[in-house]
């Protein structure tokens, strides 16, 4: 399948080399991301779009790591990661999409290091990455999986 990615090599270039992404682009984005978490943890029934504004943070992140952006000495990506994971596989056995304690403080953390992140560095860095986690995440559709990913259909 044929998938268009939402950042082209054009906005490589019009991205910023030095100054981080627009407050109010930052802004928009984590909003959205700590709704996601919010209805992961309180609502009676979290929404699939919830679960995946969620992992898109956590997957930024895993790219950040392999990029060397920023390092992970506590491995919170991992916990993430399975957080993510484990609410998909309730949510598969019809669940509603839940975190457990240890992952809303994985996925918390990932959110607040994430917004961090996104607030420090180039413009421009956080664009590539954006497009390596949508070629992996594209990769991932096509049957291409990494053994940690999760897929839902």
């Amino acid at each position: 399948m044929k998938r268009t990615p939402t950042c082209n090599a054009m906005h490589v270039l019009l991205a910023s080399p030095d100054k981080p992404t627009p407050e109010f682009r930052r802004r928009h984005q984590l909003t959205r991301m700590l709704e996601g978490l919010r209805a992961l943890e309180n609502d009676p029934d979290p929404k699939l779009d919830d679960w995946k504004v969620v992992s898109d943070a956590v997957n930024m992140m895993e790219t950040f790591i392999v990029m060397e952006v920023v390092e992970d000495p506590d491995n919170l990506i991992e916990d993430a990661m399975d957080a993510l994971r484990e609410a998909g596989n309730r949510y598969n056995q019809g669940h509603p999409f839940r975190l457990s304690g240890k992952g809303i403080q994985a996925c918390r953390g990932i959110l607040q290091d994430y917004g961090d992140v996104i607030a420090q560095i180039p413009e421009r860095t956080l664009v590539i990455a954006h497009r390596k986690t949508e070629q992996r995440i594209h990769d991932l559709l096509d049957g291409k999986a990494l053994p940690h990913d999760v897929r839902f259909v």
